[in-house]
């Protein structure tokens, strides 16, 4: 059975729009690998630490970068 705090970073990339290979990345973790740890068939060290933090970041980027390019949204 997967960890608590699993549930809670699944549910907090989904809010944020943030995809398990992106996280994967970020963490520097195969998706696979990710995978096997979000549904509980592996428990490394400081995965939680880990992934959390790869979030935070993740999402930290997501605010700072424009939404839609940096354009006025008007063509012509």
């Amino acid at each position: 059975m997967p960890a608590q705090w699993t549930g809670r970073l699944i549910g907090e990339m989904h809010v944020a729009g943030i995809t398990a290979r992106q996280l994967a990345a970020e963490a520097g973790w195969n998706a696979r690998y990710l995978s096997t740890v979000l549904n509980g068939h592996r428990e490394p060290k400081k995965a939680e630490e880990t992934l959390s933090t790869a979030l935070a970041r993740l999402i930290a980027a997501k605010k700072t970068a424009p939404a839609d390019g940096g354009g006025d949204g008007e063509r012509g």
